[in-house]
């Protein structure tokens, strides 16, 4: 199993490029088997969960084909088969995108139930509901979900929950149903907004996603079309927590500072200097940082998939910080391992309350999930000595060349798989 080893300490310091959004991506690569026509996708991640879906795509005869680490085409004219195995869907829960992508095009789609990052229940219900609204039959039999229809209806649908997957999942059925759909109390995230503008880029007919009301006519069919991804804001923002922390300066490029805005509000109110330009963010911490609090919310509030970043860098301010945590319940199992490293914290039921520290102390860690993972690297850049990061296969499928890019900022961390390789570093470093 490989580790992640760190010595903390040093600040932060330079430029970074983010990559595409990992979440916008594996919606957009399932919604292009919607068309016959050849679509090409570029600035794609190349982390593991869209490896593993294009491995999927592939297995129900999809033609994929690299062209280069960071593009993509994919022709649908070849899928044959609608049934998504639990092989694929274990590995990474966004596989059952593929629900509303074959359902849309095909009227019929099997997925195995989901998997994913352990970080609390994800429900579906609001998924199944949507695709019962707009005329399809649903069950769950043999651990799968079956999705039928004659012929998919335009309806008029409120959502109980706000809901980023059922949202985007619906859309992409709902784009080929014959007449007009009104989804309400949708969610609004950046990459919700990215699929209906790739839909779109296709001949989808899509209005209003980024608001609470989206208008959707259906059209007969999609044809190919060239799209490039959004920059990833949670990459974005997790090197602009690892600057907070690590009292560094570092810009990250790429990005569109919009998307960032609840990150940046925070990192300015515990007294981080945030510099924005049109494609990049500059974050500049120095001296002991100020304690908020902090609530999760669906966007544009503040991300849950920020805030295990953001609880390593309210551990190292001044004062007591809180944070609810509204979205997961199990985002918080971070924090036992941070208090392995020194953290002053405690838990109860959705709320967390953190004394601050001076410093962290190296320790032995582990990963309970992708950007919990990410965010005891940044503890350990952050820390006092020798940090190793246990089970970084999860932060592996959602950050791209992560230690190479923290590298190249200064970071002292590397990639090994032995204890062999572990004293090599240590006497390295010494």
């Amino acid at each position: 199993m490989e580790q992640y080893i760190i010595k903390g300490g040093t600040p932060l310091v330079g430029e970074v490029q983010i990559g595409g959004a990992k979440n916008a991506a594996l919606a957009i690569l399932a919604a292009a088997i919607m068309t016959d026509e050849t679509v090409t996708i570029d600035n794609l991640p190349d982390v593991n969960d869209i490896n593993v879906l294009l491995e999927a795509m592939s297995g129900i005869g999809a033609t994929i084909q690299r062209i280069d680490r960071h593009t993509v085409k994919i022709n649908g004219s070849g899928v044959r088969d609608f049934s998504i195995e639990y092989d694929y869907i274990k590995k990474i829960r966004a596989s059952y995108y593929l629900l509303g992508a074959l359902l849309g095009k095909y009227n019929k789609a099997e997925v195995a139930l989901p998997g994913g990052c352990n970080i609390g229940s994800r429900p579906i219900d609001q998924h199944l509901k949507g695709f019962k609204a707009i005329g399809a039959d649903v069950i769950i039999e043999h651990g799968k979900i079956i999705a039928e229809a004659e012929q998919l209806k335009g309806t008029h649908l409120y959502f109980d929950v706000v809901s980023v997957g059922a949202t985007i999942n619906v859309m992409m059925a709902a784009a080929m149903a014959e007449g007009t759909t009104i989804m309400e109390n949708v969610a609004k995230e950046p990459h919700v907004v990215d699929v209906a503008n790739f839909l779109n880029s296709m001949g989808a007919n899509i209005r209003g996603a980024g608001t609470d009301v989206i208008k959707i006519k259906g059209v007969p069919k999609l044809h190919k079309t060239e799209y490039s991804i959004i920059p990833d804001q949670i990459e974005a923002g997790t090197f602009m927590m690892a600057a907070a922390a690590t009292r560094g300066d570092v810009t990250v490029m790429n990005v569109i500072p919009k998307h960032l805005e609840a990150t940046t509000a925070k990192l300015v109110e515990i007294g981080c200097e945030v510099e924005e330009f049109d494609d990049a963010v500059r974050v500049v911490s120095k001296g002991r940082l100020k304690h908020t609090q902090v609530k999760t919310l669906p966007y544009p509030g503040f991300p849950t998939d920020m805030q295990p970043q953001m609880g390593v860098t309210l551990a190292l301010c001044s004062g007591t910080s809180t944070i609810t945590e509204s979205i997961f319940e199990n985002r918080f199992k971070y924090l036992d391992e941070l208090a392995r490293m020194g953290a002053n914290i405690k838990v109860e039921g959705n709320s967390a309350t953190i004394e601050g520290v001076e410093k962290f102390s190296g320790a032995r860690v582990s990963a309970p999930d992708l950007r919990a993972g990410a965010a005891l690297c940044i503890a350990g850049l952050a820390a006092e000595g020798i940090t190793i990061v246990d089970d970084i296969v999860y932060i592996q499928r959602g950050y791209e060349r992560f230690e190479e890019k923290l590298r190249s900022l200064g970071g002292v961390i590397e990639r090994v798989a032995s204890e062999k390789e572990i004293q090599k570093f240590k006497f390295k470093v010494g």
